[in-house]
């Protein structure tokens, strides 16, 4: 009589799961079909191989780490896996932590790693692209009812935003409004608009000056309204005398509040600060000192000893946690002084 099949429990359930999981992405995706002849990795294609291998190894990781089912997460990974280069695809299998094993998928493994094999860090941010907003009081830097008149019905009106020390030209505030003006290149602006009784419904779109008008609207209005609508407009940084573009479907008045900017963001340098302790070393003796703590927001950066006399001779000098600590040696039988240094220093708020 055959012995009774005895369903799996706990972790065998979860790995008979994945295998099933890594089998149903690798079997209709990757396997050479004349080869599908089981539930073993030796019968998928080369690819099929490794694909089962990543999904095996890493599908308990989707499961407990961000509650995925392992099933739906190999499937949606099919494309990526069926698109991979071989050497990608070995690299994931290979990778030893789950975003070297995502890197080397997206193929990012290569740039992450010089010819010497040394990692290096991943650039955080675009230093020519990203923006800092900086925000500000609301200020009036547009009012067609003051300054230029209704914008035509499908017409275009340009304003200045940057590098202004008066709006009022264009029906603005009569000052830089808290400092707008006098930013330098700004690269996008924060602007509310108010639309004043449109002549029939449709829509306004702000765009950068001499740009092409995108097909998307800053505002929409019906025949008659008083509307306003928060956008985020970017502006020509050129040397152009003007640095927004107001398009409108339908004749109307308009008014502009601007709320922020975004400007490039301005590299400072670190704040830096040298602390010490000076002590008395015996003379044909030892001595081991220790620098004070960084100020409060500083942070240790590094430290180094310094005896004052020819006989003073360094034996150490090494971090003790947020301490620098110096040991001394004195070949002199007069006693002299020695110094411990700690340099401090703190990234400055912009």
């Amino acid at each position: 009589m055959p012995a009774p099949r005895v369903a799996p429990q706990g972790d065998q359930v979860n790995k008979t799961i994945l295998a099933a999981a890594a089998l149903a992405v690798a079997a209709p995706l990757l396997l050479v079909p004349t080869l599908v002849r089981g539930a073993d990795a030796a019968s998928h294609s080369p690819r099929g191989q490794l694909v089962y291998q990543i999904v095996r190894k890493w599908g308990s990781h989707v499961q407990e780490a961000y509650r995925a089912d392992i099933g739906d997460w190999a499937r949606q990974m099919g494309p990526i896996f069926a698109k991979s280069p071989m050497d990608a695809l070995q690299r994931a299998a290979d990778a030893r932590d789950f975003d070297a094993m995502n890197d080397a998928l997206l193929g990012r493994a290569g740039a992450r790693a010089t010819a010497a094999g040394q990692i290096t860090p991943s650039a955080i941010g675009n230093l020519t692209a990203d923006l800092t907003f900086v925000p500000i009081a609301p200020c009036r830097i547009l009012d067609t009812r003051l300054a230029g008149g209704v914008i035509p019905a499908n017409g275009t009106r340009d304003f200045d935003v940057a590098a202004v020390t008066d709006y009022s030209f264009q029906g603005g505030s009569a000052g830089n409004c808290n400092g707008v003006g006098t930013a330098g290149a700004i690269g996008a602006a924060m602007i509310n608009f108010t639309v004043i009784t449109p002549s029939m419904a449709g829509y306004i779109t702000a765009f950068p000056y001499q740009g092409a008008r995108p097909l998307a609207a800053s505002a929409n209005y019906a025949g008659g309204d008083i509307v306003n609508n928060l956008a985020v407009v970017a502006l020509d940084t050129s040397a152009a005398a003007s640095d927004m573009s107001v398009y409108s479907y339908a004749q109307t008045h308009l008014v502009g509040d601007i709320v922020g900017y975004f400007i490039a963001p301005t590299p400072t340098a670190l704040q830096c600060t040298t602390v010490s302790n000076v002590s008395t070393m015996n003379g044909s003796a030892s001595f081991t000192g220790t620098s004070p703590s960084c100020p409060a927001g500083y942070t240790k950066t590094g430290g180094y000893c310094q005896a004052a006399g020819t006989a003073g001779r360094v034996v150490a000098s090494y971090p003790n946690g947020t301490l620098h600590q110096c040991v001394f040696a004195n070949e002199s039988p007069t006693a002299m002084q020695v110094t411990v240094y700690a340099e401090c220093c703190r990234l400055p708020g912009r």
